[in-house]
């Protein structure tokens, strides 16, 4: 989740489309939020580790 963000944060900014930038963002923090709950050992989703 975290890369595809990446990937269209920059094609949002490369390209001048502002939905692909914002949907990027959102992508990019709600990876790193659900990532940092998985290495903490909370289980998301009912799953011990998000990938």
């Amino acid at each position: 989740m975290i890369v595809l963000g990446v990937i269209l944060l920059l094609i949002g900014v490369l390209a001048g489309i502002s939905i692909l930038t914002t949907v990027g963002g959102i992508l990019v923090v709600v990876g790193a939020v659900l990532w940092i709950l998985g290495a903490t050992g909370r289980a998301v989703g009912g799953r011990k580790h998000y990938f």
